[in-house]
């Protein structure tokens, strides 16, 4: 059986939010009988640049196949793409047709801004969570998550989480042994350790004004000094 998958794109998208996903399917297509139909769609057919400038060619959303799927890149450019009454409306006609909606990074956005998130479970990238938290607080935002699945509706965390949602849903459609050769052949964990808060986290205890910022550069400064127990 084949599975008809759509990624929706839009000028100023992030590369990896599509191209992680897309090859992820494609890298299963192989093990799994049947595999992935897919779909690059825009609201305008022809080339969308992301916003690293890179292009994908994409069809209109007017002319998109039946799909068991359809999935949403984040980026730079979800503000205008959210308040576009075209992507809005062609969300909630897939998730009223197709099996299940996904969103990549803060494609959750779009997801949100159509209605579809309203009393349930989701997750965004972590430096947004905040602003979206208080956007949309019919939304039960869990921002530790690298990827929820409430019923129908998806969503994961920052760019590179858009692989382990993919892996999820070949794990759903073609099984766990697929799932696993496919994160093999990507060279990714099948289920990543952890949550959010490590990479945000750790990203603060870097920075010099950080919590942590006075003991790391005093550490820094006597590596190579022999470490000894204080006495109180």
């Amino acid at each position: 059986m084949t599975h008809p998958l759509g990624l929706l794109i839009f000028p100023g998208f992030q590369l990896l939010d599509a191209a992680g996903p897309l090859a992820a399917f494609e890298i299963a297509g192989r093990y799994g009988e049947g595999g992935y139909a897919l779909s690059v769609l825009a609201v305008t057919e022809g080339e969308v640049k992301s916003s690293a400038g890179v292009a994908l060619n994409a069809v209109a959303i007017e002319r998109a196949p039946p799909l068991d799927t359809l999935m949403l890149a984040g980026g730079d450019g979800v503000p205008q793409a959210a308040m576009d009454p075209a992507v809005l409306a062609f969300v909630r006609l897939m998730h009223s047709r197709a099996r299940r909606v996904a969103s990549v990074c803060s494609g959750t956005y779009i997801l949100a801004e159509a209605g579809l998130l309203d009393g349930k479970r989701a997750t965004t990238h972590w430096s947004r969570s905040a602003d979206f938290a208080s956007r949309y607080p019919k939304v039960r935002l869990e921002p530790d998550r690298i990827f929820i699945r409430d019923g129908s509706v998806w969503s994961s965390a920052g760019i590179t989480a858009g692989i382990d949602l993919a892996l999820a849903l070949i794990a759903e459609d073609l099984g766990e042994p697929i799932a696993r050769r496919t994160a093999e052949q990507l060279v990714v964990y099948r289920r990543r350790p952890g949550g959010q808060s490590q990479f945000s986290a750790l990203l603060a205890m870097e920075r010099p004004e950080g919590r942590f910022g006075p003991l790391l550069a005093w550490a820094r400064e006597r590596l190579a000094e022999p470490l000894r127990a204080l006495s109180h």
